[in-house]
């Protein structure tokens, strides 16, 4: 029995089916089913039930999931502890982060970063979606705002800055709000998930969340910052995504003395890598690179 049989069994279960699983290992679907079937038969038990939907996992492979899941931790502790006593970061390091973020902050980092530490390997995604970070297999997460599951360990890396905008064309058509609650007559443009939006602002020193509503909704910044510059309504957005159009003109701010301080960036990452060398040393480096990008 192969380790990385057991590695890709885990994350067929997590995946709930081959494909998933297979997109998320970076394999072929035949390769990812073929590996748990050449498992299933070194221990000579059944694993998994197969159908048409989805993987249904039998009682002896639960317990086997369970049992691999602690000796893959174990593992995997084991490796970071090497790595903190070699010191130098090694590895595949597997990193989610926001879009907008990524394109024009995090891929230039990711680039200086390479040139210095050979070894380090990374399996990037961008995407404004929240990913699971523990149920996904990544090793960090990168977040604006707030750290809602506590189990995950939150490093700060610089301060953010929200801006509420739009276009001077839009201001002209429609009036300039002069209180957080004239947002209720304004288009909004909303960035994020599904389900009532909220916009956080400072009134009468308490901080009150404002019900916005308008005629789009996106969870990409770039998007949302476009619309507004075509004049479709007012946006939230962090400074980093609307510092160009707002130097250009092409958006104008609204309501600053009633936003709230700066938000922040975070790296975040499971309880069972704060040891890592690898993410020890990358937090580092973003936090010195960002505090001084982000502040310009």
């Amino acid at each position: 029995m192969q380790l990385d049989d057991m590695r890709i069994f885990v994350a067929t279960v997590d995946a709930h089916n081959f494909t998933a699983a297979a997109n998320r290992l970076k394999l072929s679907k035949q390769f990812v089913s073929r590996r748990v079937m050449v498992l299933e038969e070194a221990l000579g038990v059944r694993l998994l039930i197969r159908n048409t939907r989805k993987l249904a996992v039998t009682e002896l492979g639960q317990e086997f999931y369970d049992r691999a899941r602690r000796i893959l931790a174990e593992v995997e502790e084991a490796e970071q502890a090497m790595s903190l006593r070699r010191g130098a970061p090694h590895g595949l390091l597997r990193v989610s982060a926001p879009m907008s973020f990524g394109m024009v902050h995090l891929s230039p980092l990711v680039a200086m970063f390479l040139k210095k530490h050979a070894d380090v390997r990374f399996d990037m995604e961008l995407s404004d979606r929240v990913v699971d970070v523990v149920g996904e297999g990544f090793d960090m997460a990168i977040r604006i705002g707030t750290l809602a599951d506590s189990t995950l360990i939150a490093q700060r890396l610089a301060g953010v800055q929200m801006v509420a905008c739009c276009s001077p064309a839009y201001l002209r058509r429609r009036g300039t709000p002069a209180v957080p609650a004239d947002l209720e007559r304004h288009a909004c443009l909303l960035y994020g998930h599904g389900g009532p939006a909220s916009w956080e602002f400072i009134v009468d020193g308490v901080h009150k969340g404002v019900e916005v509503r308008g005629p789009l909704r996106a969870n990409n910044g770039e998007l949302i910052r476009e619309a507004a510059i075509a004049g479709l309504g007012i946006a939230l957005l962090p400074d980093f995504i609307v510092s160009g159009a707002l130097k250009s003109g092409q958006l104008v701010p609204v309501l600053e003395p009633f936003l709230p301080h700066a938000s922040a960036l975070y790296a975040i990452y499971p309880q069972h890598r704060q040891s890592s060398a690898t993410i020890q040393t990358f937090t580092a480096f973003l936090r010195e690179q960002l505090s001084r990008a982000l502040a310009a």
